[in-house]
């Protein structure tokens, strides 16, 4: 049984070593060659020699594509190792200029993706030279956060520093060079002005936010100031707190928002001076901005709790809100798209300066999220809803971003970069009806240095003179889409569309027409109206339309009858302001120039 046993225990092993403990035993030649054969080894071969042999081996298959673990067992299939290493050379030889041929498309596609197509790629910008600037100008030092600058097509309204009050310039466009320092100014204010910003249906109107509490709109002469102006149209009050924020409806006559630092929003009807809307208990802190959005149905704000938030005004309710839109601790703006998103900026944790995109419908995430620098300087978003195009200009920074909002991923591309030497302390921005479409003009800036406004014009080349359809699309007009009361009763309308193929240049008419609906639309009493038609009927009317002021500094709306303005020519009881109601009407040109005829 051992025997058997230790038989057994040896065949399990490898035949030399069970030939090398049998010497004695006698095998013919060719039985040995034939069971060397058979099994595939040699008889005897040191270790070392069998370890060397599987390390190499072990390094060929690290290099070899198709490792076979059978090849190692003897000379013959060591060859037929070779054999097959050299096929899969061959084939691998074969194989490699295929390789590259499949990968080449898909580079070229990637390729395709970096080089985005769009024409807005080759923007621009361009500094205008010094004689085009207007210089000499004492630039606002307030520390506040808004831009210190409003245009449109006929004027440009700068904040400035002024003592006892506070005050803004308003020059024509064409007025550039030095400014002289006895330049009359709007002077109404008792504290320094935050924020100014124009009528978007009429070109002379302007409303001022101050840190006395008030908002002043005011009309502007059409050629400009001659005197200094005290007197606003309205005075609006209601706020508590400074009012920082001032922005009109974008699409209804004569609807004003406010929002001050007592964390409430105002909603005026300007034509009747009264405060219609009142948005309380919605924002815990300071807000930041306040933006409509296309047709003026609902505004969304930034707030300094970190959060946005998306407002039904006329049902003073909030529709949506995204709590740490920016986790950074600077102030946020947020602005509406003309698609329903939100685009917003602010800053991180790591006091990054961020961008990000919003969809209206779902605020957890946001849909992309653009880091861009490390800077203190608040980014003001300028957006262009005909070309979708946003500038983000920093304060204190001595560059403009811009980037092209797209429905593709990541559907903020950035375009390019316009930097200079000098930091700017505020910007203005042209609506696109002010722009020179016949230079391929698709946004002017207005850069504040501290003595000092510098245009900046942004251009696309082209090289044809003619009227360039896919740049200029149809953009909002001066023209109002609904009057104040249809806003207020929920009617919604969206921005009346003018082409500025030959409409980019306003006309006098468009603007007389828009001048003479402007502050007098409104409903008025029975007395005022019995008291207007005698006057009509007794004193032959001016050719010249005017606003009508009343003793108290209150417009008196939707009188047809017109009167002039030239109180300020008269002195005694006579500098007033004049209106039909009581009975005053003069014939003579409301130019306010010396020398007129007493009314």
């Amino acid at each position: 049984m051992r025997k058997d046993a230790h038989m057994m225990l040896n065949t399990e092993n490898k035949i030399p070593e069970d030939t090398a403990k049998k010497p004695g035993k006698d095998y013919d030649d060719d039985s040995i060659s034939e069971r060397n054969k058979s099994l595939g080894t040699p008889r005897s071969r040191p270790v070392s020699e069998l370890i060397k042999e599987t390390v190499q081996l072990h390094e060929k298959l690290q290099h070899q594509e198709r490792p076979k673990l059978a090849e190692l067992k003897s000379d013959e299939q060591n060859q037929s190792v070779k054999v097959a290493q050299m096929k899969a050379a061959f084939d691998s030889a074969q194989k490699t200029p295929e390789k590259p041929i499949e990968r080449k498309p898909s580079m070229r596609k990637d390729m395709r993706r970096v080089v985005r197509q769009s024409k807005f790629r080759h923007v621009f910008g361009q500094a205008v030279k010094n004689d085009q600037c207007y210089d000499d100008i004492r630039v606002s030092r307030v520390t506040w956060d808004s831009a210190f600058c409003a245009v449109n097509p006929k004027f440009v309204a700068l904040i400035i520093e002024a003592s006892g009050g506070g005050a803004f310039l308003v020059l024509p466009l064409h007025k550039t060079g030095r400014i002289d320092k006895s330049y009359p100014t709007v002077c109404g204010h008792t504290g320094p002005v935050l924020d100014i910003d124009w009528c978007p249906h009429n070109d002379q109107v302007i409303a001022s936010g101050s840190e006395d509490c008030t908002v002043m709109v005011w009309q502007i002469p059409e050629n400009g100031l001659v005197t200094s102006m005290s007197e606003p149209v309205v005075i609006l009050e209601g706020h508590s707190k400074r009012v920082g924020i001032i922005t009109w409806h974008p699409t209804a006559r004569n609807i004003l928002l406010s929002a001050g630092c007592d964390n409430q929003i105002i909603i005026w009807n300007v034509g009747t001076g009264e405060a219609m809307i009142n948005l309380e208990d919605m924002h815990p802190d300071v807000i930041y901005n306040v933006c409509w959005n296309r047709n003026g149905s609902l505004i969304c704000t930034s707030c300094k709790d970190k959060s946005i938030r998306v407002i039904d005004p006329r049902k003073q309710e909030i529709v949506g809100e995204k709590e740490k839109a920016h986790e950074g601790a600077r102030p946020m703006r947020a602005i509406f798209l003309s698609d329903g998103n939100i685009l917003t900026t602010g800053f991180s944790r790591m006091s990054e300066r961020q961008l990000a995109l919003w969809n209206t419908q779902n605020l957890e995430e946001p849909m992309t999220v653009n880091e861009m620098d490390t800077s203190n300087g608040v980014l003001l978003p300028f957006y262009d809803p005909d070309t979708n195009v946003v500038y983000l200009c920093g304060k204190g920074d001595s560059s403009i971003r811009y980037f092209e909002i797209t429905d593709e991923a990541p559907y903020v591309h950035f375009l390019n970069t316009f930097a200079s030497k000098e930091p700017q302390r505020g910007m203005g921005y042209m609506p696109k009806r002010g722009l020179d479409v016949n230079k391929c003009e698709i946004a002017r800036f207005y850069k504040l240095h501290e003595r000092k406004c510098e245009p900046i014009v942004m251009t696309v080349p082209r090289k044809s003179d003619l009227f360039q359809d896919d740049l200029y699309p149809d953009t909002a007009g001066p023209d109002p889409a609904l009057e104040a009361e249809e806003w207020f009763d929920g009617k919604n309308g969206d921005p009346i569309l003018i082409s500025l193929k030959n409409g980019y240049v306003p006309g006098k008419n468009r603007e007389f027409k828009v001048v003479k609906k402007n502050m007098l639309d409104n409903k008025v009493t029975k007395n005022s109206e019995k008291s207007s038609s005698s006057n009509k009927s007794s004193h032959p009317a001016p050719s010249i339309v005017s606003v009508c002021f009343h003793h108290h500094g209150r417009l008196l709306p939707n009188l047809d009858e017109v009167v002039c303005k030239c109180y300020s020519s008269h002195s005694g009881p006579w500098s007033q302001p004049m209106c039909l109601c009581e009975g005053l009407l003069c014939n003579h040109s409301p130019l306010g120039s010396s020398g007129v005829e007493r009314c």
